[in-house]
Order: C-alpha cells, then structure tokens, then sequence
C-alpha cells in the first residue's frame, strides 16, 4: 500500500502496533511461566490483562476509522521476543533469568512506548480526539508497565542476581588436593 498522507502513516502503524500486542499476548505467559520470582510472575501476569485491555482500545480506533486492524506483520517485535524466547531457553541460574527477562521485556515495553508515542502524535496532528486518549491511555500504562519492572529489578531481582554470582564456588587447590574457597567475584575479576 502507498502511503500518500499522515493518515496512511498512521493506520498503518497502529496495523503494526495491533501485531505486536497480539504477539505479546502470546508470549506473557510464557514469560511468566519461565520466571521464578513470584513478583515477577505477577508483573508479567498482570501486564497481560492490560495487553488485552490495550488490544481493546486499538479495536476502538480501527472501527472509528471503518479500518481492519489486520494485514501488517511487526517484525520488530517479532526480533524483540525471539530474543525473551532465546533468553527463556537459555541454560542461567534462576535469578539471573529473571535479570534476563527483565531487560528483555524492557526493551519490549520501550518499543510499544515509542510506537504508541508516535501514533498518539499522528492522532492529535489529525484531530482524532478520541484517538489521543485511547493511545495516552495505553502509553501510560506501558510507562507504568516499564517503571515496575525497573523497581523489580533494582529492588529484587538484580540483586537476587548479583547475590547469586557471590556464592562460593569449590577451585581446584594447589598440588595438597585440599580445596579452597573462592567466590565467583574473586574468579571472576
């Protein structure tokens, strides 16, 4: 499709945005399932009611534009969550997943931000009113979305993490055969 005017531009990015959330759907539970903080699992969880809540809203705006939402695949998020996927498989000590699967999921939530950002700029430019809340609505609640996994991870789960590197670890003694102990700082350093 050739775009010709900021309206194209504009529904063709909430095309791109409805994907995303769909394929998003899909993989927050998996996301939950893989991590092992039950705060994080709640994050995730609830973050799922509110992809459904924002799915909603974008459904709102295609029927007040008398457009199908389907028809674009967001190929970014598709990258964004193969990575989460790789992470989830990943072979890591549970703490350090949840690390993991925070900053996956951060750069999820940064690119719906810019994305809903974007459209919500489109939508004031284009005099859709209606539009503009629905969009700062749900660009609220991804900001939240970001905001708690940052306390998440700032006040549980990199320091689960951190914890995790410092347990001691056996190392081969000198020629005695005794062993000593290190920490995986000290190996590390």
């Amino acid at each position: 499709m050739k775009m010709k005017s900021l309206h194209d531009l504009y529904v063709d990015e909430l095309k791109d945005l409805y994907n995303a959330e769909h394929q998003l759907l899909k993989a927050l539970p998996k996301m939950a399932k893989a991590a092992s903080a039950p705060e994080l699992q709640e994050a995730f969880t609830s973050h799922l009611e509110e992809t459904r809540g924002q799915v909603e809203r974008l459904e709102q705006i295609f029927l007040k534009l008398d457009e199908s939402p389907k028809g674009k695949k967001c190929k970014a998020m598709e990258g964004l969550l193969e990575e989460g996927k790789d992470v989830m498989e990943e072979d890591m000590e549970t703490s350090v997943k949840d690390a993991a699967l925070i900053a996956a999921a951060q750069r999820v939530e940064h690119y719906e931000m810019a994305g809903y950002g974007c459209v919500r700029t489109f939508a004031q430019l284009l005099g859709y009113d209606e539009a503009v809340e629905l969009l700062q609505e749900t660009l609220d609640e991804e900001g939240a979305a970001d905001k708690k996994l940052t306390e998440l991870a700032e006040t549980v789960i990199n320091i689960a993490a951190e914890n995790a590197d410092d347990e001691e670890v056996e190392a081969p003694a000198a020629k005695n055969g005794k062993t000593q102990r290190k920490s995986r700082a000290t190996v590390a350093r």
